[in-house]
């Protein structure tokens, strides 16, 4: 599951499962936030996702993976798709590299206003099952707001 990992602001590569431990090791009260996010270009839908590294009350550090697809058309299967995104990431270090996670954060709103919506009972349902809290909208989400910054 090893994915192509890059340190948010400089863009150097970096192995997520020893960057992680690493992290831990240098800061033991570290927090991590996993969270995705996508948009659709003219041909393609570009993800990104997060694993956000936050320090008590002093900031946090990102860093990220990056992928693009053939363009996703359909709003469900794409938010589906930011969700699996963070579902695996979140469950590669909690169960190859005893990583504790703090939460997952969802791209999604509990306002039935918004559209995101339609997936928001099904998503929240499904991260909870795995055994991760899940936070949406309109919650403040490190993770998806990182994510967000890097598909836009």
């Amino acid at each position: 599951m090893e994915r192509n990992f890059k340190k948010m602001g400089n863009h150097r590569d970096v192995e997520l499962g020893p960057y992680t431990k690493e992290m831990l090791k240098k800061h033991p009260n570290v927090k991590i936030f996993i969270g995705s996010d996508s948009q659709n270009y003219p041909h393609k839908t570009l993800y990104a996702t997060t694993v956000v590294f936050r320090f008590e009350n002093n900031g946090a550090h990102v860093i990220y993976h990056k992928e693009s697809t053939p363009k996703v058309n359909d709003m469900w299967t794409r938010l589906w798709g930011e969700l699996q995104r963070s579902i695996d990431v979140a469950g590669y270090l909690k169960f190859e590299w005893d990583v504790p996670i703090e939460q997952i954060d969802l791209d999604l709103n509990s306002d039935p206003e918004f559209k995101s919506n339609k997936v928001f009972q099904a998503a929240v349902g499904y991260a909870q099952s795995m055994g991760y809290k899940a936070k949406t909208k309109p919650d403040l989400l490190l993770a998806t707001w990182a994510a967000n910054v890097l598909v836009n």
